[in-house]
């Protein structure tokens, strides 16, 4: 992988090229979409702002903003039927229980650093009270979902330098195709298994009583340890053992790192149904050997895009997929979610300036392709030699 050459003061930078899991030759389950990306979901819009560089007093700065908006421009407007899931509790996610009140994920869903939930949950609030005229009470109403994951192994957590400014540039910079994925938005500073990782996405075209529907999943990926990491069925952890040291003062990794998982579909699905979808996240996070440490925040949150049928005065209706026919979209979410993962660590570039003489190393792509092979697992990806 290439080195991130950071030289200047932190500002927003364009997403580096990369490439992506299965160009690599890493096999896995399911039917993409066309982007295998969240966007593959009608109205789904994602965007980032970037942070690299050094602060006035010499630290490093890599950390970021990344927003999705379930309906794109008029996410602010129009909710969509949402829920959300904690696998282990030790993160945030802001605006929670008005999700399980009401059953709606309204507005941006909002992914940054520990420390800058608060910074970007007023910016967002601030965006929507100047975007138009308030409501009918003369207050705008908002409770944004924020999410956050550590960066400050890498990045100097506490010299905020996510700004509000930042928060709405990832929304206004929202737009569907494909997403950049790695060393971009929140992902920023974020490592897993001991590797640089980031931001990552995948999707799934499934087929349920002969309607087609895209599931698709965005990860913020900041988590476990080396020795249980697993792509593809093959214990990689076990075998890439040298480069493990990704501090100056080869300090002792420990669990206490965090996922956001966050789940679309074009499904027509009821909150409830929604729960269940997102709990499903988990068990993709757990192909990776993810174990949930006890330091460690994983928290989902799931939504459909589906629009009400039919809205008279007070009186709406809605369609929704039975229970006995909801297992393909559980199995999307699953295989989706694992993808998203493995892409956050192929697309992720080392970090080698990072705060206090840290820095964090991206997978070795040769050595990852070799282990597949000796495993069986290389499936030779098509169009190249």
């Amino acid at each position: 992988m290439k080195s991130l050459c950071v030289f200047c003061l932190a500002l927003a930078l364009p997403a580096m090229a990369a490439d992506r899991a299965r160009d690599l030759g890493i096999p896995f389950e399911g039917v993409p979409g066309t982007l295998n990306a969240i966007t593959d979901v009608p109205g789904v819009t994602v965007g980032h702002a970037t942070l690299h560089g050094k602060s006035s007093a010499g630290k490093a700065i890599h950390t970021g903003v990344t927003a999705i908006l379930p309906r794109g421009a008029a996410s602010g407007s129009t909710p969509v039927f949402g829920a959300w899931f904690t696998q282990n509790g030790n993160g945030e996610m802001t605006g929670t229980a008005w999700i399980d009140e009401s059953g709606f994920i309204e507005g941006p869903i909002m992914l940054t650093n520990t420390h800058s939930v608060g910074t970007v949950r007023d910016a967002v609030i601030a965006y929507r009270v100047a975007q138009g005229d308030a409501d009918a009470s003369g207050y705008w109403w908002s409770l944004p979902v924020v999410a956050e994951t550590w960066d400050g192994h890498l990045n100097d957590i506490n010299g905020f330098h996510v700004k509000p400014e930042h928060a709405v540039q990832a929304i206004t910079d929202a737009k569907g195709g494909p997403v950049a994925e790695g060393n971009v938005g929140g992902g920023s500073g974020m490592i897993c298994h001991e590797y640089k990782c980031g931001i990552g996405t995948a999707s799934r075209q499934i087929s349920i009583d002969g309607r087609s529907y895209t599931v698709g999943v965005l990860v913020q990926a900041n988590y476990g340890l080396r020795d249980s990491l697993r792509i593809s069925g093959v214990p990689v952890g076990q075998h890439l053992r040298n480069d493990r040291v990704y501090s100056e003062e080869a300090e002792k990794p420990a669990e206490t790192g965090s996922i956001l998982i966050i789940v679309a579909t074009d499904a027509p699905l009821l909150p409830t149904q929604l729960k269940r979808i997102a709990k499903r996240a988990t068990m993709g996070l757990a192909r990776m050997g993810s174990y949930a440490g006890n330091g460690s925040g994983d928290i989902f949150a799931a939504f459909s895009t589906t629009k009400p049928k039919s809205v008279t005065g007070s009186l709406s209706s809605t369609e929704f997929i039975g229970n006995d026919s909801i297992d393909p979209l559980f199995e999307a979410t699953v295989q989706a979610t694992e993808e998203s993962i493995v892409n956050a660590m192929i697309a992720a570039d080392d970090i080698l300036d990072g705060i206090d003489g840290r820095y964090a190393k991206a997978i070795d792509e040769r050595a990852l392709i070799d282990l597949l092979k000796r495993y069986n697992r290389y499936q030779k990806p098509s169009g190249n030699p």
